[in-house]
């Protein structure tokens, strides 16, 4: 497995930091905003008879983490490729 040089390991985490940053502002903006703080005006759609603010405060969220579970595993192992640290 070849090695890392420094320069390349701190390019990697800084890369690896910014998308779990970015899919914990996705999480939070579905979680609180969608759940808690516009669940009024989402409350005027509903889907299957529920009211689409009660389904992203009951499912969506949840929906939405599990996603992104799978898209951070994704991504991270392009990122492994990229850095050549994956697994054969």
């Amino acid at each position: 497995m070849p090695r890392l040089t420094q320069e390349r390991a701190k390019a990697y985490w800084r890369r690896n930091i910014a998308l779990v940053t970015k899919l914990l502002v996705v999480w939070f903006v579905v979680s609180y905003g969608c759940g808690i703080l516009l669940v009024e005006e989402l409350n005027a759609v509903q889907i299957g008879g529920y009211k689409l603010g009660f389904w992203f405060a009951q499912q969506g969220s949840i929906y939405v983490f599990v996603a992104l579970i799978f898209y951070y595993a994704k991504r991270m192992a392009a990122l492994d490729h990229e850095f050549g640290v994956d697994e054969e």
